[in-house]
């Protein structure tokens, strides 16, 4: 067999795998604990009956297992903050971010133990710190060490999900922890707060949360994306519009603490903490515009320094795939 005839029916192949899948109209969502209007799509079933598709939603324990989810084939789609998603595409995966999901603002924060004799994060030396590890939470963590001039290597920093450092709290085997809600309500109710994500986020670092989704199948599925984005912005736009009817008996809020496994009484104080851009603003400088392409450029950068990857890309914003929102807003 010539090698164009090899190349000829390897294409073929891959063609034809793109096409099996598109007509399967299956996807696997992996989504985490954030308390997002997400949710209440997910509780009502409008994207499948839009759709068609057989959605298989799947909680995760942070962005680092949806990264590694997606990598193996079995997502298509995740929830993952900008930490994950610049170290997953630095190591070569082949990602799209279409979403600004939330700008995490005041959502995520490090609470020192009441009595742990922790004070400012110059105090972390020699305590124990948990976190997800290649998360949000993390990057700020290491982040707001440098800006202090704290030594990372003079603190134990642990690596736990969040259902992990809220047992962890309880058992009195860590000092700090830095984390979002619903456990970040937990740990605040006999702790302190040394630093936000938002505060931390002014000085340099920001964060945010995002849907991504393999760009191949991505591709071959635009309908369904479509389709997904325009219920985004709907759950959104009635959050911001009717936020004050969002209370812990409403539906709303029900279906938030049911997929994230939150206390209905503490989700609407912790979801104000958020910020959710609207369908212009996800496409404005600050965002899919540009300013997601240089945080997650920034990040990298970042995440080289702490040897977390080992290659910056020259253009983050080539992972950036803002034709749904686009679409959705008829341009």
């Amino acid at each position: 067999m010539t090698p164009l005839k090899q190349l000829w029916l390897a294409l073929a192949g891959l063609a034809l795998c793109a096409n099996a899948l598109a007509q399967t109209k299956e996807v696997t969502f992996a989504h985490q604990d954030m308390l997002v209007p997400l949710r209440t799509v997910m509780e009502s079933g409008e994207l499948e009956k839009t759709t068609g598709y057989k959605i298989h939603w799947r909680m995760l324990g942070g962005g680092g297992d949806v990264i590694r989810a997606m990598a193996s084939g079995a997502v298509q789609i995740g929830e993952v903050g900008s930490s994950p998603f610049a170290a997953a595409v630095s190591q070569g995966q082949n990602l799209n971010l279409f979403w600004i999901l939330d700008d995490i603002a005041d959502a995520e924060a490090l609470v020192a133990r009441n009595g742990s004799g922790i004070h400012s994060v110059k105090d972390l030396k020699g305590k124990k710190v948990a976190t997800p590890f290649v998360s949000t939470a993390h990057y700020q963590l290491m982040a707001a060490l440098k800006l202090e001039g704290v030594d990372a290597k003079g603190v134990t920093v642990m690596n736990m999900r969040p259902a992990e450092i809220a047992a962890a709290w309880e058992r009195g085997d860590i000092d700090a922890a830095f984390v979002w809600d619903p456990v970040l309500s937990h740990i605040k109710a006999s702790g302190q707060t040394l630093a936000s994500s938002a505060s931390i986020g002014k000085k340099g670092y920001p964060t945010f949360d995002a849907l991504v989704v393999d760009a191949q199948w991505a591709s071959a599925n635009e309908g369904f994306m479509l389709a997904l984005v325009k219920a985004l912005a709907r759950a959104d736009a009635d959050y911001r519009s009717h936020a004050a009817q969002w209370t812990a008996d409403s539906p709303q809020v029900r279906a938030v603490a049911k997929w994230t496994k939150a206390d209905p009484k503490a989700v609407p104080a912790a979801m104000a903490l958020y910020k959710f851009p609207t369908l212009r603003e996800q496409l404005s400088p600050a965002w899919l515009g540009g300013g997601a392409a240089k945080a997650l450029a920034d990040t990298a950068r970042f995440l080289k320094e702490q040897g977390k990857v080992q290659e910056i890309k020259p253009n983050y914003g080539a992972y950036i795939n803002a034709s749904y929102v686009k679409k959705a807003l008829g341009q």
